[in-house]
């Protein structure tokens, strides 16, 4: 098992990396300070890995709430079935909610956690590899609004992440790739060296080797940890992991939700901020051709949706969380593995890349 730490202060928490670590109660408990628990999982998930997680919880009042499986799923209306069964239940403020799931249920449990009488204890169990290499670390939660992914939500760190790498056996292939993206992502923002590591070893990753996987997602998390311990609230450079965000949620929008997975929407978005990159003088033709080929290999769309045109690109992400005064921050290319935080390009520029996308 590998131990890693968010350092925020007091807010501060472990994440826990390694095999069958669903079967080690004492990691779990130990980070429960009350009596009363409400695990939060989905229709998939649940009849794999609820009862390991139920036995682990012997002594305490525990409820089990079990949602329908989907990013059409993260919605208010979903939020508040949520509230119902803590309400109905009679939970009080040292309640404790574990998020068993992928990233829609840590997202809509933790906002549920960071609301429910102005906040109760929360744990991440992640089960998918998105989950467990982005959205369970950093206190994201969110839920969707039908003009926009993620626009309400909240700032609420967990009190401890259990990453069991075993879960990912039963991810299918289409759900891997999907964190195999925001895995890339971290090479392409900021580290050349673990680039260069995805680019020999992508193969491995896509078929699922154990020691890839395990080293892809301890990088990963200690990049993404640094990053929120200088950054917590995405006032300056944690905005760097939005890296094709932007342009992966008007996909998501636009196409309806659940209909691209998050990981999908965010390759394509990736190679979208390269060919502006491109266009604005930064980078090569011959680097955008790189953040290709390592999208393409991990089998994630390398275009754009047909269906979306680029005007309708522009217009949502003109809603984004991203914007600030009118003006539309997008996070760009200086070099690959040297991405930046900037304003500066025109519209006419990326509505070129945009369409060159497809």
């Amino acid at each position: 098992m590998i131990s890693l730490n968010v350092s925020l202060g007091e807010r501060s928490y472990p994440i826990y990396i390694g095999k069958n670590l669903l079967s080690r109660p004492e990691l779990l408990t130990q980070h429960i300070p009350g009596n009363s628990v409400l695990v939060v999982s989905n229709e998939t998930v649940a009849p794999l890995y609820m009862d390991k997680v139920l036995a682990s919880l012997t002594g305490f009042k525990v409820k089990t709430l079990v949602l329908p499986d989907g990013e059409q799923y993260k919605s208010l209306e979903t939020l508040n079935t949520i509230y119902d069964c803590l309400l109905s239940n009679r939970f009080d403020r040292n309640t404790t909610l574990i998020a068993l799931g992928g990233g829609v249920i840590g997202d809509i449990t933790g906002f549920a956690a960071a609301t429910y009488q102005r906040g109760v204890h929360f744990i991440q169990i992640p089960t998918t590899l998105l989950a467990q290499v982005d959205s369970s670390v950093g206190g994201k939660t969110a839920v969707n609004h039908p003009l926009g992914k993620n626009m309400i939500g909240a700032f609420y760190q967990p009190k401890a992440v259990i990453a069991d790498t075993e879960t990912l056996s039963t991810l299918e292939d289409r759900e891997l790739s999907s964190g195999i993206a925001e895995v890339i992502k971290y090479g392409l923002i900021n580290d050349i060296e673990f680039l260069e590591w995805l680019e020999t070893n992508i193969d491995k990753l896509v078929n699922r080797n154990t020691v890839a996987l395990a080293y892809a997602i301890d990088r990963s998390c200690k990049s993404k940890a640094r990053i929120v311990a200088a950054d917590e609230t995405e006032t300056g450079q944690r905005a760097l992991l939005n890296l094709g965000h932007t342009f992966g949620h008007a996909i998501e929008t636009g196409m309806g939700y659940g209909n691209w997975l998050h990981g999908e929407a965010i390759a394509s978005g990736m190679i979208m901020a390269a060919r502006l990159s491109e266009k604005l003088g930064w980078i090569s033709s011959s680097d955008v051709d790189r953040v290709i080929d390592i999208i393409e290999r991990a089998h994630l769309p390398v275009r754009a949706p047909a269906k979306m045109t680029a005007d309708r690109f522009i217009e949502l992400m003109k809603i984004d969380k991203k914007v600030s005064d009118g003006v539309l921050k997008l996070v760009l290319f200086k070099a690959i593995g040297q991405a930046v935080i900037t304003t500066d390009y025109t519209e006419d520029a990326l509505l070129d890349a945009i369409k060159d996308s497809y």
